[in-house]
């Protein structure tokens, strides 16, 4: 039997709240995969990847979300701190300016 979109979304985040971030990841993937334009799938695969130390896919899918909203605070800081947390400080400035003039931070 085939997994519903509701389903496995509910599955990912109750991971995500266990801070089961790998798990999240896996179950998200197939997700943004199928849905490429919903933009609360990427932005929870996004942390799913930030928080599990992958950060050229967390840098990857927060780098999309920021294109697509650019207006997106979260997504900018998101991008921000992945960045600094790969030592792009210089990068990570922009996002981090992005995201607390939109009142996040």
């Amino acid at each position: 039997m085939t997994a519903t979109i509701g389903s496995r979304w509910d599955r990912a985040t109750f991971h995500a709240e266990l801070g089961r971030w790998i798990e999240a990841a896996r179950e998200l993937e197939p997700l943004v995969a199928e849905e490429p334009e919903a933009s609360a799938p990427r932005t929870l695969l996004a942390r799913a990847y930030f928080h599990s130390a992958q950060l050229h896919r967390a840098e990857e899918q927060a780098r999309r979300l920021v294109a697509d909203r650019p207006d997106d605070g979260y997504a900018q800081l998101l991008l921000g701190r992945t960045l600094q947390r790969q030592s792009r400080h210089d990068e990570a400035a922009g996002p981090m300016r992005l995201a607390s003039a939109l009142g996040v931070g």
